[in-house]
Order: structure tokens, then sequence, then C-alpha cells
């Protein structure tokens, strides 16, 4: 059977497939980063080259305001056959602080079953399984159904540039499903596949005071202190049962079924395990759901950054002119960010004392998205899971966010099966990221039976 023989040619081909990700990985491609622009181009030619070395009959970069977009495609099925558009990230997050990783970060290395490098798992890794199964499909020279790749460089970034793209190309972009190995599983023992993603609403708040910094002695208790008044508007953004208290936020939530609550209640996600995770004393969260319902089908509103006045070592006693938060929402799907903004905004203007001034900016968001678990496509990859695994997939809900899945959903009209290779402790974005290779391996295995069963239908 053709599967059989990608499959042997997978497994003997383990360490070229180890050496081309380490070879992607080495490229420092920051997107953030002025610096690395041409680290950028760098990765977007390697792959470039890469897939038309897999097999691929058309490998093409697009150009765009900021990073290159890779496109590739092989039609050779023909158009009988399904069309599956992969996706993907080549760009990363910067290694600082460079003094906490154990090894240089873009001189991968291993570590007993251990990839230590950035980009490892998120998502060169993940990049690279894709790949690795295509490439050992294709050597069969039997073309089970149509592949078409989209490879971004600014996904840790926003996708800045993204969603204009795929507009303006949708009929090349055309496909039957998109696969998106940019989420991950639960554990190595743990085949996962994701449905849904919540969105992302992120704000910075400013409250001014005094036109500079004042003497708390000679203007305490005549002057209005922004850090206070800050401080009691992030405390009104919660209340007692864990709930988000801007009026009208909940309006547009969608509950959960008791068909999904019955899934998550599967899942090896009970309060332990986000303990384990988190080293945190205790759990905190909206009454009535379980941390896996919270985290995966409800929203919520965090504090991710505060400043204020003097915060240096020893003393100084003022009442700063400003104060600042960062906040980010994460929203649920039928949730609109830009109506979460206008929510917030109304609420701050009814509860923002006259005695300061204050300016909100939403510096990003994007939709939350949820797919069709009884999609062929998300039925075959079970499958493909459940043959490597020896085990059901679980079905989980993430509770980051990947907008561009939705503007796929949006602008395609494709459904996309969300899966990935990556373990919850593989310290992305931190340092020493890194990759489970026996994971990795399975994955490569589990594409390659995808896309023989989505071929047959």
């Amino acid at each position: 059977m053709p599967s059989e023989t990608a499959l042997a040619f997978a497994n003997t081909h383990q360490s070229k497939f180890l050496q081309h990700l380490k070879e992607l990985i080495a490229i420092p491609s920051i997107s953030t980063d002025p610096d690395h622009k041409t680290d950028m181009q760098h990765a977007a030619e390697w792959l470039q080259k890469r897939l038309l070395d897999i097999g691929m009959t058309r490998s093409e970069i697009y150009q765009t305001p900021g990073h290159p977009i890779v496109y590739s495609e092989c039609l050779a099925a023909g158009p009988q056959k399904p069309t599956v558009l992969i996706y993907g990230h080549y760009d990363v997050q910067p290694p600082d602080p460079l003094d906490l990783w154990s090894t240089p970060p873009f001189s991968p290395t291993i570590e007993q079953d251990y990839l230590i490098a950035r980009g490892a798992s998120d998502m060169k890794g993940q990049i690279l399984v894709s790949m690795s199964a295509v490439e050992s499909v294709l050597a069969q020279k039997e073309f089970p159904l149509n592949i078409k790749w989209i490879l971004e460089g600014e996904e840790e970034i926003g996708s800045i540039h993204l969603p204009e793209f795929i507009q303006e190309h949708r009929d090349l972009l055309a496909c039957d499903v998109i696969l998106n190995p940019d989420a991950g599983m639960i554990a190595p023992d743990v085949p996962t596949i994701v449905y849904a993603l919540r969105g992302l609403a992120y704000f910075e708040l400013r409250v001014y005071g005094p036109d500079h910094d004042l003497h708390s002695g000679m203007f305490g208790g005549v002057i209005h202190n922004p850090a206070i008044v800050l401080a009691e508007q992030i405390a009104r953004l919660h209340d007692e049962q864990g709930r988000i208290a801007i009026p009208g936020f909940y309006d547009r939530v969608r509950e959960l079924s008791a068909e999904e609550r019955q899934a998550l209640a599967l899942l090896p996600m009970d309060e332990a395990y986000y303990l384990r995770q988190t080293g945190a004393p205790a759990l905190y969260g909206e009454a009535g759901y379980s941390p896996a319902e919270q985290v995966g089908g409800r929203p919520s509103l965090d504090v991710n950054g505060l400043y204020a006045g003097f915060i240096g070592q020893g003393s100084k006693t003022i009442i700063p002119a400003y104060a600042m938060a960062k906040i980010s929402m994460r929203t649920v799907p039928d949730q609109d960010p830009q109506e979460i903004h206008q929510l917030f905004r109304t609420h701050l203007q009814h509860t923002m004392p006259p005695t300061v001034r204050w300016e909100l900016t939403m510096l990003g968001g994007g939709a939350a998205s949820i797919s069709d678990l009884h999609h062929p496509a998300v039925t075959a990859f079970a499958k493909a899971m459940r043959t490597v695994w020896g085990k059901d997939p679980v079905f989980k809900r993430e509770g980051g966010s990947i907008p561009i899945t939705g503007d796929f959903q949006r602008i395609l009209g494709a459904e996309s099966v969300l899966t990935g290779f990556g373990l919850p402790g593989d310290n992305i974005h931190s340092p020493n990221e890194h990759l489970h290779l026996p994971t990795w391996s399975k994955g490569i295995q589990a594409i390659i039976h995808f896309l023989y069963e989505y071929a047959i239908g």
C-alpha cells in the first residue's frame, strides 16, 4: 500500500528530516527585530527551495510591506481529488534573556529526547513535521490529493499582512480544508485535536493626573493619584464570582453545549494538572465551570503589565504623573473584538473619576474560531492519530489565539484541522524552548496517515 511505503520512507529518513529542521532553526528569523530582516528573507528562501526539493511543482516568495510569504503547490492529483492547504509561520520570538539559556538559542542542541533551540516547537518543528510527511508521500510518485502551502513570517507580530494576502489571492489559496499544526498536544501519550480557539482584544489604558510627578507630602490627599485610580479601575473589572464586570460583555457569549462539556470533561486537565503546570498555590476562575471549560470555552481578562511612578530600588515619595496598564481579553465564538473595545470604553466613561484624564488604545485583536467536529478532515485526522497512538484523540478548545484561523474561515470559507505535536512544557516564547523528538516523529506518521485517509474519504 502507498501509505506503508510512505511510512517506510519516513522511517529511513528520520536523520535527514532532523538535519533539515536544524538548518531552518539555525536561521534567527525574529520578525519583531528590524536587525533580522535579512534573516527573515533567508528563512523564506530556505523554505521556498526545500518545498521544491520535496516534490512541490511550484514554490514562490511573495513580498509584503513586512516579511515575505511563501506559497507552494503540487496539484498533480487533479481536480477530482481534495486539496489541503497547509499553514505555518517561520518567524520566532526573540530569545531574550540570553543568560537563561543552557545552550545558544540558534544552535540546535539535542539532549536526551529533546531538541533545544528557539523555534524548535513554535513552530519550525511543526512546519518540518508537515514537510517531512508530505515528502514521504510525494516520494511514492502517487498523489492521493493536492497540496498547497502558505508560510508566513509575521505570526509573532500579529499576522499583519496575511489577511490582506488571503483576500487578494482567494483563488490561488482555494482548498477543501486547512491543516494548521500550530496548536499542540496535552501530553506525549494524549493525541489532541483542537476544534476551537479563543480570540483576542488587547488594550493599553493610561491614566493621567498632574502634568509632572509631585511630592507626596506636599500634595498627597489633594491630588488624585493616577496609580490608585488605575488600581481601582482594574479591581472593578471582575466581580466576586470571577466574571468580567463590563456591562454587556457576556451578551454574545455562546454557552457550551452538553456534548462539548462531556468532551471537555474527558480531558486530563483537572485542577491538579494546572497546578503542576503553573506552580500556583491555588486556581482562580469563574464559578460554575471546570478549569478546561474556563480556559477553552469562557472569556477571560488579564492584566499583562503595569507601570506607575518610581519602581527602582529604595524609596522616592511621589505622586506619579501617569499610570499605565496593558490589558488583554480572550474572547469566545460570536464575540466581536471591536464591540468589546466599545463596551470597555463605555464602561470606563461611567467609572473614571473627573479628577483624572485617561486614554484607551486598542493595540490588536482577532476573532475567536470554532470548527466542525464532524468535518471529514477532522474524522480522517482522528483516525490517523488513533492508528499511530493506539487510542482515540481528545478534542480540546484552546485558550490561546490563532486569529488567522478565523480569517481562513471567513475569507476562504474553509474549515481548519488544528493540531500540532508540541507539548505544554516546551517553553515556547521562553528560554530553553525545546521539542520532544519521539512525539515529533509520531507526528510525521500521523500526517502521512491523514493525507491518505482524507484522500479516500
